[in-house]
């Protein structure tokens, strides 16, 4: 798997520091100093690039904005640099389709970590495991990480909507704990006021065509979590 990371900071020594901090840890790291830089060096590194890093204030446009850009024609992680009171930027980000985020100011520690569960996620040995999941008509390609309607037409996924659904796949029928979903797609529990989950399902929901007032395949479970409804069926062929 690619491990160069593109970067986006208008601090020049908070970007320094980054990329010394990632280079020790076997990153190859790019980096933008506003939204136009980024533009380019993610045109120029697109198909080579696993994760981008996007700090939301930025001189000239802002990380939404680029974010959007982003998932306009790539599904490479995205993890957002967020204000650290405003859950708004959170929430914002993650319904434009960030895959994490992590509030500022932050230990580099934090953010490697992130970072290596994002990719451990994305890496998972697939040899084993079946490639395929069929439900619905859809079917999930988990070595493309792309998944297609009844009509055959390829539905746009984020890796975060690709996690997420690939584990309701593996495991439909469950009712599935809101700190199981969690840490299976972002690493990490949620607490009792984080929307960042319910933004997320909702959003796989909307994907899917499932009403969201009243859902037949995501279901809630009141005070105990999801269940995924579909009867899946999985394979090695399509």
């Amino acid at each position: 798997m690619s491990r160069k990371i593109l970067v986006v900071d208008d601090d020049q020594k908070t970007r320094t520091l980054l990329k010394t901090y990632l280079e020790k840890n076997q990153y190859e790291v790019y980096l933008a100093h506003d939204g136009a830089s980024f533009l380019a060096e993610f045109a120029r590194y697109q198909e080579e690039l696993s994760l981008v890093i996007l700090d939301v204030m930025l001189p000239d446009t802002d990380g939404f904005a680029l974010c959007q850009a982003v998932r306009r024609q790539s599904n490479v992680a995205i993890i957002m640099l967020t204000a650290n009171s405003d859950e708004t930027d959170r929430i914002v980000g993650l319904e434009l389709g960030a895959d994490d985020y992590i509030a500022k100011p932050y230990n580099p520690r934090e953010l490697l970590a992130r970072i290596k569960a994002i990719h451990r996620r994305s890496g998972l040995d697939s040899s084993i495991a079946p490639r395929y999941y069929h439900f619905l008509g859809f079917c999930l390609d988990t070595v493309e990480r792309s998944l297609t309607d009844p009509a055959g037409v390829n539905v746009v996924l984020t890796g975060l909507d690709f996690q997420l659904l690939k584990y309701f796949a593996e495991h439909s029928g469950q009712i599935l704990d809101r700190n199981i979903l969690a840490e299976q797609t972002r690493g990490r529990d949620v607490g009792p006021l984080d929307r960042s989950l319910d933004v997320q399902i909702s959003r796989l929901r909307q994907r899917l065509h499932d009403d969201g007032k009243q859902p037949e395949l995501i279901k809630t479970v009141r005070g105990a979590g999801y269940v995924f409804s579909a009867q899946v069926t999985s394979s090695h062929a399509p």
